[in-house]
């Protein structure tokens, strides 16, 4: 069975939101100081619920529409990797409102590319099991045109390689901003065929 250790890294939660709406235009998550972790999710989140319609992202193993584990319930992004997307795109900043983001954590390098099924956890005990990265996709850029213009194009390439993980709960709890969030990997090689 494999185990899951600890690491010396830990992430510092600075911001959370949940998009409580369906459109895809706006994608707006509005700005919360603490969220209740549940098995579904956040409740009343658009990402919420134990099971999920597939999609696009899982094409090659499901019918599109087919009923399957939720395991997108969060997204999370690395305030680092927010600031190297406004980098490149030649912003000053982007507001984590408009990139559909339930929680932004400050502190491990890479985050976008730590191993599938780590998990962080929150000292109240709640745990989210990273699924894997979120690769970027069009309604992002759309909300962030309101903000930003013609320079919201840039968004796909900018932020390829660093528009964090999907995450679903492994343990309910809170979670707050200041929060200080524990990264566990999987003690296990990495596989190489």
């Amino acid at each position: 069975m494999p185990a899951l250790m600890p690491t010396h890294y830990t992430a510092e939660i600075v911001w959370l939101g949940s998009v409580m709406t369906d459109d895809r235009a706006e994608l707006m998550s509005p700005q919360r100081a603490s969220l209740e972790l549940t098995f579904e999710g956040v409740a009343g989140a658009f990402h919420s619920g134990l099971t999920r319609a597939s999609c696009s992202r899982v094409k090659s193993q499901y019918t599109n529409g087919t009923l399957i584990k939720n395991e997108r319930q969060l997204s999370i992004v690395s305030q680092e990797e927010i600031d190297l997307i406004a980098a490149e795109m030649g912003v000053d900043t982007l507001d984590p409102m408009r990139l559909g983001a339930t929680m932004v954590i400050k502190g491990i390098p890479d985050f976008t590319h730590v191993p599938p099924s780590s998990r962080l956890q929150a000292p109240s005990g709640a745990t989210v099991t990273v699924d894997m990265e979120n690769r970027p996709c069009q309604f992002p850029a759309k909300s962030l045109a309101n903000d930003h213009g013609d320079a919201a194009k840039m968004f796909k390439p900018a932020a390829r390689t660093r528009r964090g993980v999907c995450a679903w709960v492994a343990a309910e709890g809170s979670v707050a901003v200041g929060d200080t969030l524990t990264l566990h990997i999987p003690d296990q090689p990495i596989w190489a065929p």
